[in-house]
């Protein structure tokens, strides 16, 4: 039974793994790189070696047969220089590895012997040549054959055992001398190469394992969990990609923004579970009337969205929005329940009522809530007469073209908690315009109407310097968090000016955190990157804002400088009553902790939340539940306070 269990070993450590494809084609590449090297080497250490007998030995012998070696080494070089560049797939690389193993027997042999064959021509220089080519030589091949062991081993042993069986009976202290020599080094290098593969087979299983890791958290960013299909995530990569297509080629196309009516009441009246099983009932019947035009996504809730890519009158998309609606009106089956519910949905038309991607969702989120509240369960198309309510964003920059920033712009401070000790590790700078024109207007509305003025790095710039000031009478231990725009970001001279206001306020940097938002990574990553290292280099802390809720890759958030990331409060709510949520919101705390980044949960607003928070491990928060943005003096009361406390 042992020599059975050895046998199989030694049979396995020969063998060429075929289960492991991955390693099969990193083999493969690492093989084609090295092997064109082994016949080059082959071919001009033999002839050193024939020219050094051609007239001691026959012609057979130092001509003819070293040819005969070249000619075939040749064709194997011109081969696998060939194939250096090629991407095969597993079989492929199975194929040829093993196709090499069975060659490096015989040419080992043919070799080997060639060599000993010359051994008896020559004077005691050319002996001394024999010896020194087989043991250098095979010395290279070794090398050359590490990435694939069995090769390395077979040649390794042929050669070695000629070579020492041969010159340990020439009863030649030199040679006896140089073979035991020969046996210990190449000893030694055999190690190093099982060593090294050993090292490389590790390194490839762990990309294969770091690849379907990144598979499934790819999955899990793009795909829903519950309905699975894709989620807000994907959509948004979606309609960008149909909206550049569109635009190149000039066709019209539509965006359809869904809920269901009833939906909470159904929630409500049989808890959650039943709701889970309406949505996945719903996402199946909406899948059932797409086709390859038309593409599905769960935004979030019970709010779903499609993409009708497909050149249609204001006629056709009509019936087709009743169409969906039709299609939802049969009773669901809940377990033992028998329900019905409506659908709304609200349209917009690129390039008719919207110019870009972002514009058209909104239309389509504005005419869903606008037919909501006037006629449920229908289709409403986003019209003309609709842009009235848009006229107050047009109201809005004009009041900024003339507002005087530095008296009607304000600061207000939200704290960030440390769940351990509800202790307050910093507060966020959040903006506040009061209009003489129009009175308070709210962040989300300003704010995106100065980014698309080209006037945010001048609110940017005065806001900070507020925010800077109030800080500084904060105790040390409390640092300011600052949102940046994109703009921010990408524009060298406005980051040089927030960094100088760092400078002439005298804040230590590294109580500072600015936070970016995912979109703000994608306008130009470089740019994003060199403006986070210049932040970073000067000491302050660079945040990944409402992460989860933009388009950027893992890869993209590995190769940003960041300190931590910020998990969307739209994850948040609602967490321990939605499993969708909860799965998210524990990968996004398992990812920062696997990338040594700090993390700050967001839209905290129940008990309950933060409940759920503390068993995911999560250490920071921020949210209504602990404070609403506090005034400059409510932000020193509170720090006076204990900074413990929570208001309602």
């Amino acid at each position: 039974m042992e020599v059975s269990a050895i046998s199989k070993r030694l049979l396995r450590f020969w063998a060429i793994e075929r289960d492991k494809p991955e390693l099969l084609k990193a083999q493969y590449k690492a093989f084609a790189s090295k092997i064109p090297m082994m016949y080059m080497i082959l071919i001009v250490n033999s002839w050193a070696l024939a020219l050094t007998h051609i007239h001691s030995a026959p012609h057979w012998l130092s001509i003819y047969y070293p040819s005969a070696l070249t000619l075939f080494c040749a064709i194997r070089f011109a081969v696998w220089l060939k194939s250096k560049n090629i991407d095969p797939d597993a079989e492929q690389a199975w194929r040829a590895l093993r196709r090499t193993n069975r060659l490096v027997m015989p040419i080992a042999l043919s070799f080997s012997i060639w060599s000993i064959l010359l051994f008896p021509y020559g004077d005691e220089y050319a002996q001394a040549h024999v010896a020194f080519y087989m043991g250098i030589t095979v010395i290279s091949c070794i090398f050359c054959l590490m990435y694939l062991r069995s090769a390395a081993l077979t040649c390794a042993l042929i050669v070695n055992s000629i070579f020492t069986v041969f010159f340990l009976s020439s009863d030649i202290p030199t040679f006896i001398a140089a073979a035991l020599n020969v046996v210990l080094v190449t000893a030694a290098m055999l190690v190093i190469v099982a060593s090294h593969y050993r090292d490389f087979t590790l390194l490839i299983e762990a990309q294969v394992k770091t690849a379907a890791l990144s598979n499934e958290n790819s999955q899990l960013a793009n795909l829903d969990a519950l309905t699975q299909i894709p989620n807000r995530r994907k959509f948004f990569a979606m309609l960008d990609a149909v909206c550049d297509d569109a635009r190149t080629r000039g066709t019209r196309f539509s965006v359809a923004i869904m809920d269901i009516d009833g939906f909470k009441s159904i929630n409500d009246l049989y808890g959650h579970a039943h709701g889970d099983r309406l949505l996945s009932a719903v996402g199946k019947r909406l899948l059932n009337i797409c086709d390859e035009n038309t593409h599905l996504a769960r935004l979030g809730g019970d709010e779903f969205a499609l993409i009708i890519n497909r050149n249609m009158s204001d006629q056709e998309i009509r019936a087709f929005g009743d169409q969906v609606c039709l299609a939802l009106r049969p009773p669901f089956v809940l377990y033992n329940t028998i329900v019905k519910v409506a659908a709304s949905l609200g349209v917009a038309t690129f390039p008719d009522m919207a110019a870009d991607a972002y514009t058209l969702y909104e239309h389509a989120d504005y005419a869903l809530y606008h037919g909501k509240r006037n006629n449920r369960g229908t289709v409403t198309l986003f019209s003309s007469a609709d842009k009235e309510q848009i006229q107050r964003n047009a109201n809005i920059e004009q009041a900024l073209r003339l507002a005087d920033f530095e008296s009607e712009l304000s600061v207000c401070f939200q704290p960030v908690v440390s769940i351990d000790n509800s202790s307050t590790v910093a507060f966020e700078a959040l903006a506040r315009w009061k209009s003489p024109m129009m009175g308070p207007i709210s962040p989300a509305e300003f704010i995106p109407a100065a980014e698309r003025m080209g006037i945010i790095g001048q609110l940017s710039e005065i806001l900070f310097a507020k925010a800077l000031r109030v800080a500084s009478g904060w105790p040390a231990d409390i640092n300011l968090s600052f949102n940046l725009s994109a703009n921010d970001l990408n524009d060298t001279d406005g980051l040089d000016r927030i960094i100088k206001t760092i400078h002439e306020t005298d804040f230590p940097p590294h109580r500072v955190d600015f936070e970016i938002t995912e979109t703000a990574t994608l306008y130009d990553l470089k740019k994003t990157e060199h403006a986070i290292r210049s932040l970073r280099q000067l000491g302050c802390g660079v945040t990944l804002d409402d992460f989860g809720t933009g388009y950027s890759s893992l890869s993209q958030l590995h190769a940003l400088p960041l300190t931590r990331i910020k998990i969307d409060k739209s994850f948040v709510t609602e967490i321990h009553d939605n499993p969708v949520s909860y799965k998210i919101v524990k990968s996004l705390l398992a990812l920062s902790r696997d990338m040594d980044l700090a993390c700050v949960v967001e839209g905290v607003e129940t008990e309950r939340e933060l409940a759920v928070l503390k068993e995911l491990g999560a250490s920071f928060v921020q949210g209504y539940l602990f404070a609403a943005p506090l005034t400059e003096a409510e932000a020193l009361a509170w720090i006076a306070t204990g900074r413990t406390a929570i208001t309602h």
